[in-house]
């Protein structure tokens, strides 16, 4: 069940870097601007965020596994109608419609997880999730590279249907309903708020959340800047840059593992304050290196790997941390958490980039800034926990 859900949850880098290497060709296929197809990644994106706002609360009401089957369904749709999109416009269409789908197995995933487990459980369970869905990045843009050859672009979301298919099988055996009828809510308006009410006005809730979203807003900088720093100011290639984002996302798996066999020896608030202190650190060292020390290749990119690494102690377990404050309606806490994750990174995404590509300070100051946030969050909101 942890598999499938890890799968669902890993439909966000899967359906973005495995198709950004066919986006010139999609241009050419499509007889449209490179604005215009770059216009189905800021979709989908949307389509993540409203997906995961509309899903979540809903589920309070009708419980996880009808919601996820639907979506489950929806997304595997949406894939064959990206594959045979005669126009742009139609693609677009798809897209939102597939980051839609896709926020539902987001959200979905987390709360099905904060159903059945709580506490240490729950923190182990989400840093195994972490494992296996922090291999996506990793594969997606290899994978994708490797099909766009063979099959053109239409064919990777072919695929990507097909992997939807996989994940509605594995929902449909492996999934049960986690959250039976006495739990739930209604599906009504007056629950709807009610449940918004109890998660917003709970304030440790709150400071997990926050710490888990400026968490990845600080990922989300290295992320969107990167290749300009690691190409452009790091005067590495394309092909070298590839090798060490594909070293760096490994540094969120070897981050989880570690904090999985941690967790029982120490409490995940301990592991959890130990990731955003090493996340604040190293946001510090990289912040002088890049201004101060002249960018050099030998301190910027052991210090983009300890900022990506601090990301696997944190996520797993600001998640169970804030999950376990809402237990009452899980599903709308995940979707908050879900929306200021990806909000966040859409803010991220533009800043990072604002002095151009051939410096290395916005991103550092950008990851720096998140961290020192997300320490706020935790010592200050969250300090009665």
């Amino acid at each position: 069940m942890l598999c499938v859900l890890a799968l669902l949850s890993a439909i966000a880098p899967l359906a973005t870097d495995m198709y950004l290497p066919g986006l010139p060709s999609m241009a050419d296929g499509l007889d449209t601007s490179a604005a215009s197809v770059q216009l189905t990644l800021t979709t989908f994106m949307a389509g993540l965020g409203v997906g995961q706002l509309v899903i979540g609360p809903l589920s309070d009401g009708l419980g996880r596994r009808g919601l996820l089957i639907a979506g489950t369904i929806l997304c595997a749709v949406s894939g064959v109608l990206c594959a045979i999109a005669p126009n742009v416009g139609v693609l677009i269409a798809a897209r939102l419609l597939q980051g839609f789908s896709g926020g539902a197995g987001i959200v979905l995933a987390r709360a099905v997880i904060a159903d059945r487990a709580k506490g240490d459980a729950a923190a182990r369970l989400f840093s195994v999730m972490m494992i296996i869905g922090g291999v996506a990045p990793v594969v997606a843009p290899l994978l994708g590279g490797a099909l766009l050859g063979p099959v053109g672009w239409r064919g990777i979301f072919w695929v990507l249907a097909a992997a939807s298919v996989v994940m509605l099988i594995g929902v449909l055996t492996m999934v049960p309903e986690t959250l039976p009828a006495e739990r739930r809510h209604g599906g009504g308006l007056t629950a709807l708020v009610g449940n918004l009410r109890y998660v917003v006005t709970n304030r440790i809730y709150l400071g997990y959340a926050f710490t888990f979203a400026f968490g990845f807003g600080a990922l989300f900088s290295y992320i969107s800047a990167s290749p300009f720093v690691v190409q452009d100011v790091l005067g590495l290639s394309p092909g070298q840059f590839s090798i060490v984002f594909a070293i760096n996302s490994l540094g969120i798996v070897t981050g989880s593992i570690v904090n999985t066999k941690l967790i029982g020896t120490f409490e995940a608030r301990q592991l959890l304050t130990f990731g955003v202190s090493l996340l604040v650190t190293a946001g510090l060292l990289l912040t002088l290196a890049t201004t101060i020390g002249g960018s050099h290749i030998w301190l910027v990119l052991p210090l983009m790997f300890a900022v990506v690494s601090s990301i696997g102690f944190i996520m797993g377990n600001a998640t169970a941390l804030a999950q376990g404050q809402v237990t009452e309606a899980a599903g709308t806490g995940s979707a908050l958490m879900g929306a200021c994750q990806f909000g966040l990174a859409a803010l991220v995404s533009p800043l990072v980039g604002i002095a151009g590509p051939d410096t290395a300070v916005p991103m550092a100051v950008a990851i720096l800034a998140s961290g020192v946030v997300a320490m706020t969050s935790l010592k200050v909101l969250a300090r009665a926990h």
